[in-house]
C-alpha cells in the first residue's frame, strides 16, 4: 500500500520573536479574509456595485465573523468556564459554584472559535448591511457572500490541521494521521488498539481521522461548485439564466452543514458533556440550519428570477 499513515509533527507557530508568536492559523485566516476580499472586489464589478461596497461588506463580515465565532464557542461549548456562578454552574465533585472567566471571552488569541457562531455572526452583520438602498435584497447578498465563506472555510480548516486540533477518532485507515504535537490525542488504553500505532517520546500515538482535512477539501468543493453555478447565472449570462434571490443561500447552508453533520461522526467531542448526548453539539448546530437551507431552497424554487422572498 502506497500509503501508511501520517506522523504530524507540524508546529503551530511559524516563528517566535520574544514572547510574540505568528502561528499558522493567524496566517491561514489573514490570507482567508484577504483572498475573500479580492474574490467580493470581483463579484461587486460583476454586479456593478461600487468600489467601496467592498470595503463596507469585508468590514460587515470580519466583525460578524470574530464576535460570533468566540461567542459561539463561549455560549455553546463552555459557558460553565466562562460565566460559572453567574449563570447557576456548580463544580459537580464540590457542589460550589464555578468561578467566572469573563475577561478571557476577549482573550480570542488563546483559541475558541465555533464555526456555528461565526455562521449566526455573518448573518446578522449581513442583515445590516443589506439595509442599503441599492442593495438589491437580504438573500441577493447572501447568496454571493456564501463564496467567499466556502472558501474561507477551507483556509481556516487548513490553520486547525496546523494546530493539530478538531481532528476525529482511531482510525486503521491509511491516510490516518498521528497527532504527536497534541497530548491530548495519545492514545486511551481502554479504547479498541488500531494498527499504526507508534511511541512517540514514551507516549503511544495512533492514527486519527485527519478532519480538519475533510471538510477543507469539502468546502473548496462546495466553492467550487457555487462559484461555477454563479458564474452561470449571473453577469452576462443572467439574461439566459436568472437565479432566484435564495437559491445559491439554501444550496449552502444544505451542502456545508450536511457535510459538518456527517463529518462529526468521525470527530472526538469537543467538550465532556457532548458524551451525554444522543448527537455532538455540532451535529445538534447543523440540523436548524440544514432545515432552513431546504425550506430557503424551496420557497426561492417558488418565485420568479431576482424576486423578493
Amino acid at each position: 500500500m502506497l500509503l501508511q499513515y501520517i506522523t504530524w509533527t507540524a508546529k503551530p507557530e511559524i516563528f517566535t520573536v520574544g514572547s510574540l508568536s505568528i502561528r499558522w492559523y493567524g496566517l491561514f485566516f489573514a490570507i482567508a479574509f484577504y483572498l475573500g476580499y479580492r474574490l467580493m472586489e470581483f463579484v461587486n464589478k460583476r454586479e456593478g456595485l461600487p468600489e467601496t461596497e467592498t470595503d463596507r461588506v469585508s468590514l460587515h463580515m470580519i466583525i460578524g465573523v470574530v464576535i460570533g465565532a468566540r461567542l459561539g464557542h463561549v455560549l455553546f461549548y463552555q459557558p460553565d468556564w466562562y460565566f460559572g456562578s453567574i449563570l447557576g454552574f456548580k463544580d459537580p465533585a464540590t457542589g460550589q459554584g464555578l468561578e467566572p472567566h469573563l475577561l478571557e471571552i476577549l482573550q480570542i488569541w488563546k483559541g475558541g472559535l465555533a464555526s456555528h457562531g461565526a455562521a449566526i455572526g455573518i448573518l446578522i452583520a449581513l442583515y445590516l448591511y443589506s439595509r442599503k438602498p441599492q442593495i438589491p435584497s437580504y438573500l441577493w447578498v447572501l447568496d454571493r457572500l456564501i463564496l467567499t465563506v466556502a472558501f474561507g472555510g477551507f483556509w481556516v480548516r487548513l490553520g486547525n490541521l496546523m494546530n493539530s486540533e478538531i481532528y476525529g477518532h482511531e482510525t486503521s485507515l491509511p491516510w490516518g494521521f498521528r497527532f504527536v504535537k497534541d497530548p491530548a490525542a495519545a492514545h486511551l488504553p481502554d479504547k479498541a488498539s488500531v494498527a499504526g500505532c507508534i511511541d512517540y517520546m514514551g507516549t503511544s500515538f495512533c492514527p486519527r481521522h485527519p478532519t480538519q482535512l475533510y471538510e477543507a477539501l469539502s468546502y473548496m468543493i462546495i466553492f467550487i461548485l457555487l462559484m461555477r453555478y454563479y458564474l452561470q447565472h449571473s453577469g452576462p449570462n443572467k439574461a439566459k439564466k436568472p437565479m432566484q434571490d435564495g437559491m445559491m443561500f439554501g444550496m449552502f447552508l444544505i451542502m456545508l452543514f450536511g457535510i459538518r453533520f456527517i463529518v462529526e461522526f468521525c470527530k472526538e467531542n469537543q467538550v465532556d458533556f457532548e458524551s451525554k448526548l444522543p448527537l455532538d453539539m455540532g451535529q445538534l448546530l447543523s440540523i436548524p440550519f440544514i432545515l432552513a437551507g431546504i425550506l430557503i431552497l424551496i420557497l426561492a424554487s417558488r418565485k420568479k428570477p431576482n424576486a423578493v422572498l
